[in-house]
């Protein structure tokens, strides 16, 4: 996906520190510091605002390309966890490691995990056994299958442990049986995400919309949420019952969010992330209100109190260098911009490129807003790309 300068940076340490591993620490990286923390950040990107957010940063080349591995990411973290004079509260996991149970494994047994563990991470991404206890649970989702449909009309193919919606692919005739692919029934419907801290009473579960970014090659690209959407009471409560059944069953803890498809009204479940999730912008506070509720889940803290939310509706979507591959030049990002590429940043065509936040009186004007400053940026960065 991205190339960047491989860099790192390293800022006298105040507060407690704690590790922060995923593709793009940028969202957590924030979260952690709002909340009091000083974030010590590997990811793949080492954008400016990760940069300007972490008391050290490594950036793990080719990790979007190929996943983390272990030596390189180990090497990162251990690198960290030296640059300060304490040992780190823990290591929070964000996207990156769906697909990766054994690292969670070998990460747990060097650092202290502040989030689910390996056999949670396999559990929530067996479509077998995930699929079959909600069955059991009694909560509709997609029919889904190992096998490749005999009628693949109307079928999608996944990849086990994909995020993002860049895995997605419509089924077609020519589909085999593969042990990291599954087949799953396409539903046409709302779009709705619950997130929230797990493994606590008492912490309050929020409702996202979500919509897709497509292109020719990756269909059901993520594109943004919204927060505060517009729905029936009735199913609001049907999926926040749910995501606590499924958080219950398989013993979630901390951070986590839940994506549906509502169709006519019914909830069905797609999948489970056991980690912080794309509504963490949308959802944290000036406070980071999440990550401290996730630390002190994680520790057997008690958790602190929720300060009221905001009534207003926030909405982020990426930004994807669908008009060609280019190189970053000095842009002049706007305020409402996040994970800012440095000038000389390298991007491929159709990776992400940067992020736009919006905040309005409802979810349809926050999204709206959202899109327009979409393309406002776009042209904004493509004006000032290197030659």
């Amino acid at each position: 996906m991205r190339r960047r300068k491989n860099s790192s940076a390293s800022k006298n340490v105040v507060g407690e520190a704690v590790l922060i591993a995923a593709f793009s620490g940028r969202a957590l990286a924030q979260s952690a510091r709002r909340a009091g923390y000083e974030p010590l950040v590997a990811d793949a990107f080492g954008d400016l605002d990760t940069q300007s957010a972490a008391a050290a940063f490594r950036v793990i080349d080719g990790a979007m390309e190929t996943g983390f591995r272990t030596k390189p990411l180990l090497a990162a973290l251990d690198e960290l966890a030296s640059s300060v004079s304490s040992r780190p509260l823990g290591l929070v996991l964000g996207s990156g490691f769906e697909d990766k149970p054994r690292l969670i494994a070998v990460l747990a047994g060097r650092y202290r995990l502040l989030g689910n563990g390996a056999a949670t991470y396999a559990a929530c991404k067996a479509p077998a056994r995930f699929f079959s206890k909600l069955d059991a649970l009694g909560i509709a989702h997609p029919e889904t299958q190992a096998a490749p449909p005999a009628d693949p009309a109307g079928w999608l193919t996944k990849r086990i442990g994909g995020s993002g919606g860049r895995h997605i692919r419509m089924c077609n005739a020519d589909a085999i049986q593969r042990p990291r692919r599954y087949f799953q029934k396409q539903l046409e419907g709302e779009r709705l995400s619950v997130g929230g801290v797990f493994g606590a009473e008492h912490t309050p579960l929020a409702v996202t919309r979500q919509w897709i970014s497509p292109s020719p090659a990756q269909p059901f690209r993520f594109g943004g949420a919204v927060s505060q959407p517009g729905i029936a009471p009735a199913l609001r409560r049907a999926l926040e019952s749910n995501a606590l059944k499924v958080a219950s069953a398989f013993n979630l803890t901390g951070m986590a969010s839940f994506d549906f498809i509502a169709v006519d009204g019914v909830p069905h479940l797609l999948e489970v992330n056991p980690r912080p999730g794309a509504s963490l912008d949308i959802l944290d506070d000036d406070w980071g209100t999440q990550f401290r509720a996730h630390a002190a889940v994680c520790t057997g803290m008690s958790v602190p109190a929720n300060p009221a939310p905001k009534s207003s509706a926030r909405a982020m979507a990426i930004l994807h260098a669908d008009r060609g591959a280019l190189t970053l030049g000095e842009t002049p990002w706007p305020k409402w911009s996040a994970d800012r590429g440095p000038s000389g940043t390298f991007i491929p065509k159709n990776a992400p490129l940067a992020s736009v936040f919006a905040e309005a009186a409802t979810a349809d004007e926050a999204q709206r807003l959202a899109q327009v400053r979409l393309a406002e940026l776009e042209d904004l960065i493509y004006e000032h790309t290197q030659s």
